[in-house]
């Protein structure tokens, strides 16, 4: 899939590097198709890291997809630059008259805190509200997905003992249904977090269907309204040495933390992690784009149905 961005994005020339095929805006423009319009909140505290992983796995299908940054205006990011947030990013309030093909709410490290207390709450209701009226299919990401039940469906999250850290063995409930589509029965993906979603509530809630979960780490994945609505409690789109950054970010902060479950060879530290999530997470994003959005998305967005 070419992934249109701006000319100047910092994580254009990683993405080439990797053979993923980026379009400039200047290409773009001479293609006669309407690209998806896909728009990220990208609530995560290194902007650009976060950027590259959702871009990456959106590029595996034949479609064009040109991707809106957005940020909240009700929180200032300290682990970004003011000028990449300025340059790349638009807010709510720019883009809230304007209707979506697809929209991703990423996780954020506000996991511990009550909902309520999270500074951007309000705002990020609104966005959860208007994301009902203006874009055809969103995809909740981890503590995006927590948010996203809670709000919609008053499903509360639950603190766990210790941190779900590294990666899982995951099983599909239902094949037939589009997103697990090409799944192995059997799949890897990464969890990085503090809380859960109780997997009792989530089974026996009407309104939401559980497509895959974990002995270890519970509901990977589960989706309502047919898909308008997706969540996905781990992180497919992490990279192979992000979940080794964090832990030995957190465990030279003198945290107490574990090394991440089933991540290194032989549990070793010192050793390159095993990357096993990769086609998976490649599936996920390419089966959420074609058979949620693309398949669904009038071509003309503003006779959307809803």
């Amino acid at each position: 899939m070419p992934i249109r961005v701006q000319n100047d994005l910092p994580v254009k020339g990683i993405l080439e590097n990797e053979n993923i095929f980026v379009m400039d805006e200047k290409r773009a423009t001479h293609q006669d198709i309407r690209p998806l319009q896909i728009g990220l909140l990208n609530l995560m505290p290194i902007k650009e890291d976060t950027e590259l992983q959702i871009l990456r796995s959106l590029s595996n299908t034949p479609l064009q997809v040109d991707v809106t940054f957005v940020r909240v205006s009700s929180h200032v990011a300290k682990n970004t630059s003011a000028s990449h947030i300025n340059k790349f990013y638009t807010t709510f309030a720019e883009i809230k008259n304007r209707r979506f093909d697809g929209f991703i709410i990423t996780g954020a490290p506000v996991e511990q805190l009550p909902f309520e207390e999270v500074d951007y709450w309000t705002e990020l209701k609104d966005i959860m509200e208007w994301t009902n009226t203006h874009v055809t299919s969103t995809l909740h990401l981890c503590w995006g997905a927590q948010a996203g039940l809670f709000y919609h469906y008053g499903i509360k999250k639950e603190p766990l003992a210790k941190k779900m850290f590294g990666i899982f063995k995951h099983y599909v409930r239902n094949r037939k249904v589009p997103l697990v589509r090409g799944f192995d029965d059997v799949f890897f993906a990464p969890h990085s977090r503090h809380t859960t979603n109780s997997a009792k509530l989530l089974e026996n809630h009407k309104e939401i269907t559980i497509l895959a979960d974990s002995k270890e780490a519970g509901v990977f994945l589960c989706m309502a309204k047919d898909g308008r609505q997706i969540f996905t409690f781990g992180h497919p789109e992490y990279d192979r040495i992000t979940l080794d950054n964090e832990y030995k970010r957190d465990k030279n902060k003198g945290l107490d933390i574990d090394k991440p479950f089933n991540y290194y060879p032989e549990n070793d530290a010192t050793q390159k992690p095993y990357l096993v999530w990769r086609s998976h997470s490649n599936n996920l994003y390419t089966n959420w784009l074609n058979y949620y959005v693309y398949q669904i998305t009038p071509y003309n967005l503003e006779n959307t149905p809803f």
